[in-house]
């Protein structure tokens, strides 16, 4: 039976909890409500210094503290309570964890007297989300006679293996007893066990540091030498954080006298302005004459997986040595088992480090090299201007090259994944804002994405623009409750069904292939707008859909644009534009 101090035990635990957090930088918390997690969402409404996100789905919950993550490069935390609801946070922790966002997972859980005994909404909760998660924690129940200084250093401990390389999320799971809170309040942090250092500080109670991963000045010349009788070598921005990480990459190709092959989640594809980008690499890349001429000799990838399969298959057939990935984290990065040097460094200061060492030593540069990549890619991106502003309609491929120049500077960048996020990292024009943009590629699934949107949207405290498919809308159609007190103007590609699989060889599969692949579902979004309170238009120009997304942008609040397309057209508009 609990004792008389269970619920103060609560409401201890649960402050510290919140503060601790709060103190370590991690102050926004995204809520699911529920019974099992009610001393922590009591100490979260009472903490002055926190901020809360609050949604009826759990999964949305956990995709809006990963999008968060992804604009603010600081964790935030998920609160839970028990049973099912824990589970519906797989998909976004198993995101997180591939793609490297951290993430704070604080789930409610029954005492362990519960456990395996039947009771109600009682689940094997620690181990819930297996190898997923950087570091776990089963905190027991609640207790005064257990020293606070306990709940302080494991508290300080999830926050520090969070953000340390390898980055991702961690898992805290915590036991509640009944009742929940006192009757009679007593403020948590007036309680006498507590550490009066800690009370007094506004500090942390254990403050980690630890250098950033990276390599020493000989290693960095060991590196320089292998690259420097390169004369074609390439250099790859790959997923990024940052646009300083992006130019820190940029300014690598510049000294390295080489192209550099911009990724849409590089944050330098959009907004380019060196002269060694070559945004247009991966519609080059489909011409097989120009790949066959323009296999390098080395390439240095930075940063996670590139998007481009023509990319990575036509670096695969070039056999280059040496192949550098540098990333933050220790994981391996070689699908085609062709990298010689894995290096882990912090990306700013090892592209800093090379480049200078590459500038005390001239390379064997050929300057034609770098000039074929640029002119083709010049001519590249002229042609497909001229064909998507010409009479080629309202397209898949013109709504993503559209909303890639129209962007508000001001606006955030989210992309679904399936065909969208290849059409913007194809199609996307080299001459609009440099705006920050974010793609759930670490396991590339479709689930979660407008949350994450609404997420990134909070975090960057700035409006966003997401392009997303109609199937990737329809898993996440709860979470448009979340834009209707922030701004996010949804551009939804209502192709009826999973265009991406137009164009694979089950397509040819007539017998089978619509209602196993295609799947159309047969259903619009107007309605759907009008349910959650948001702006809705259906554009059937390129003209109207200007119109409608100008207006969306400047009119300060939520919406959605709905583009109609036909799949096998859209399969065949892709073959002319890339000339197969």
């Amino acid at each position: 039976m609990p004792s008389p101090d269970t619920s103060q035990a609560n409401r201890l635990w649960s402050g510290l909890i919140v503060e601790e957090l709060v103190r370590n930088g991690i102050n926004f918390f995204c809520v699911a409500p529920g019974s099992r997690s009610t001393p922590l969402v009591a100490a979260l409404a009472e903490n002055p210094k926190a901020r809360s996100l609050v949604h009826f789905d759990e999964r949305g919950t956990a995709f809006a503290a990963l999008g968060y993550a992804r604009a603010t490069g600081r964790p935030a935390a998920w609160i839970t309570t028990s049973g099912t609801a824990v589970a519906n946070g797989l998909p976004a922790v198993v995101e997180a964890s591939v793609d490297g966002v951290p993430m704070i997972l604080l789930t409610a859980d029954r005492p362990p007297e519960l456990r395996q005994t039947g009771a109600n909404q009682t689940v094997d909760q620690p181990d819930i989300f297996g190898d997923f998660v950087r570091w776990r924690f089963d905190l027991p129940a609640p207790d005064l006679a257990v020293d606070p200084a306990m709940v302080l250093t494991t508290v300080d401990q999830a926050s520090y293996r969070a953000r340390r390389s390898p980055r991702g999320p961690v898992h805290l799971n915590l036991m509640f007893r009944e009742p929940f809170l006192p009757d009679a309040e007593k403020a948590w942090h007036e309680d006498e066990s507590i550490p009066a250092s800690w009370r007094e500080s506004g500090e942390p109670y254990t403050q980690y540091a630890a250098t950033e991963p990276g390599v020493n000045r000989k290693e960095i010349h060991g590196l320089r030498d292998a690259l420097l009788p390169v004369k074609r070598g390439l250099v790859v921005a790959g997923r990024l954080a940052s646009r300083r990480q992006g130019e820190a990459a940029a300014r690598l190709a510049e000294a390295l006298g080489w192209p550099l092959l911009p990724d849409i989640g590089s944050q330098v594809r959009l907004g380019a302005d060196s002269g060694t980008i070559v945004p247009y690499y991966d519609a080059m890349l489909s011409h097989e004459a120009f790949a066959d001429e323009h296999g390098p000799e080395a390439v240095v990838q930075i940063g996670g997986r590139a998007l481009s399969k023509r990319l990575e298959q036509f670096v695969a057939r070039s056999h280059p040595d040496p192949y550098l990935v540098v990333r933050g984290n220790p994981f391996r990065l070689d699908p085609s088992h062709r990298v010689t040097h894995s290096v882990e460094a912090d990306i700013v200061g090892f592209c800093a480090d090379l480049a200078v060492a590459a500038e005390e030593h001239p390379f064997a540069r050929d300057p034609s090299w770098m000039e074929s990549w640029r002119e083709a890619s010049d001519r590249t991106g002229r042609g497909l201007e001229e064909l998507l502003s010409g009479d080629a309609g309202l397209s898949e491929p013109f709504v993503a090259w559209m909303v890639s120049r129209h962007v508000p500077e001001g606006h955030g960048f989210v992309v679904a994944n399936s065909m969208p996020v290849r059409d913007l990292d194809t199609f996307a024009a080299s001459d609009g804002p440099p705006v920050p943009v974010a793609a759930n590629r670490g396991a590339s699934g479709i689930d979660g994405t407008v949350a994450t949107a609404a997420g990134f949207a909070r975090g960057l405290d700035r409006p966003v623009t997401l392009l997303i498919g109609d199937l990737a809308l329809l898993h996440d159609l709860n979470s448009l409750a979340l834009l209707r007190d922030t701004p996010v103007v949804v551009v939804v590609l209502n192709n009826d069904g999973g265009g991406i699989f137009n164009f694979l060889p089950v397509s040819a599969q007539k017998a089978f292939f619509e209602p196993y692949f295609g799947t159309p579902q047969g259903v619009g979004f107007e309605a759907a707008a009008g349910m959650f309170g948001l702006g809705y238009a259906q554009p059937r120009t390129a003209d109207e859909f200007l119109t409608a997304y100008r207006a969306a942008c400047s009119s300060g609040e939520s919406s959605i644009i709905e583009v109609r397309t036909d799949r096998e057209s859209n399969v065949e508009l892709h073959r002319e534009l890339l000339g197969r």
